[in-house]
């Protein structure tokens, strides 16, 4: 290595790799390692959303009470697996704690900031014209269906407008002027223009393919296991390839952070959260921008010429089986709110499940620690690690750098819960 710093990302997924294009891209030498292939754990094929209307944290009052009558359903948008797990139930626990609404006002602002400062970032990636990944700046539409939804809607709308993000309620006519070929059959909904959606995979492979070419040793199939530690540091992660020194370490492994984190005697609440995606190629229905379905809790998400289905959050542990039963809740809850969408065809589409990493508050873990002070967090963005990635990225060059970070990192210290 030359005189600059080297640095070495745990995780490959769109949060790892974005860490490692503005260290890269600030002069730092770059190794990224990744248990699997790159983008397996969730970035590949979730929503696709970059959504600065998305600044309610996943931890909320609202989301406690629909949480506490959904939990024990198999097929409800929210599902806790029954078992007896202390690791579970202490997140529970601090999970409600941070569902209050001081708490809540607290982070919006932060997540407001992030996402906006994200979407800005995207941009200049896109415009950059390196690689495509289908960024389109075209808004998002929330739809609703019921009395109760419509009140939820239109209230997050006049939050999203205090806050200084455009929210625009819509009658059937409002959403057929947007859309004009949309097989409506929703009540109304509200639109978000500044909301945008980029194809996951196209993402990650392609600045997969950058980093690569610009000189980032980026390796697949690569375990962490272990580390080399020195007093209040790190000196070298122990791999299955071999050990492997460097100036700092920043954790982006997702949902297998926490138990990366224990061989350092280091704690780390998050929880997996598991979502589901159902990637059809001739989709019955075309759209020119994402839809949210508010009370089901799903996203449909235009990508080239496919449509994706995504949604459900699922604490069942580090595991990403299948359950067919969560998957057609999930494509029965679609056709009442657009037609020409047959649950039964969607079924023959590409099935995927991922973990999302869920802190307890909602926001991500983004820092050095306390006890090791060359190991940078960067995980626990839940559902929004796609559309928190290149801010989260940005954040960790400018920590390695001793810059001021361009988003207060006090709320999102990784050592908040100890």
């Amino acid at each position: 290595m030359s005189g600059r710093k080297h640095i070495v990302v745990i995780g490959g997924g769109a949060v790892g790799l974005c860490a490692a294009h503005y260290l890269q891209g600030s002069g730092c030498d770059v190794t990224l390692l990744e248990r699997g292939e790159i983008g397996e754990g969730s970035s590949l094929h979730n929503a696709g959303l970059v959504v600065p209307s998305h600044f309610v944290p996943l931890a909320s009052p609202a989301a406690l009470a629909l949480g506490l009558r959904w939990m024990l359903s198999p097929e409800s948008p929210f599902y806790i697996k029954p078992r007896l797990d202390p690791d579970l139930l202490g997140w529970l626990w601090l999970f409600a704690r941070a569902a209050r609404t001081t708490r809540v006002e607290r982070a919006i602002p932060i997540l407001r900031d992030m996402s906006v400062a994200s979407q800005a970032l995207y941009r200049e990636i896109a415009a950059a014209g390196r690689f495509d990944f289908e960024y389109a700046a075209r808004g998002l539409l929330m739809l609703f269906r019921t009395a109760r939804g419509r009140e939820g809607a239109l209230k997050d709308a006049a939050h999203a407008e205090r806050i200084g993000i455009e929210a625009q309620v819509v009658d059937a006519d409002g959403i057929r002027a947007l859309d004009p070929g949309l097989p409506l059959r929703a009540r109304g909904g509200v639109f978000y223009p500044g909301d945008a959606h980029l194809t996951p995979a196209l993402f990650v492979e392609g600045m997969r393919r950058d980093l690569s070419a610009r000189g980032v040793q980026v390796r697949t199939s690569t375990t962490v296991t272990g580390f080399v530690t020195r007093p209040m540091g790190i000196a070298a992660v122990r791999t299955t390839g071999g050990e492997i020194a460097a100036d700092e370490f920043v954790l982006a492994a997702g949902s297998w952070s926490p138990g990366l984190l224990s061989r350092l005697r280091v704690s780390m609440p998050l929880q997996p959260g598991k979502g589901y995606s159902i990637t059809v190629s001739d989709p019955p229905v075309r759209l020119r921008f994402p839809l949210l379905l508010e009370e089901a809790r799903v996203a449909v998400t235009p990508m080239g010429s496919r449509l994706r289905f995504s949604g459900t959050m699922e604490l069942s542990g580090l595991e990403t089986s299948v359950n067919t039963r969560r998957v057609h809740a999930l494509l029965r809850s679609v056709p009442p709110y657009i037609g020409g969408v047959d649950p039964a065809q969607l079924e023959h589409g590409d099935v995927w499940a991922g973990l999302r990493p869920c802190s307890p508050d909602g926001l991500p873990f983004i820092g050095r620690f306390r006890n090791y002070d060359n190991l940078i967090a960067a995980a626990g963005h839940a559902m929004v690690g796609i559309s928190l990635a290149p801010i989260t990225g940005k954040l960790v060059a400018e920590i390695v750098h001793g810059r001021i970070p361009s988003i207060d990192l006090l709320p999102l210290r990784p050592d908040r819960y100890r």
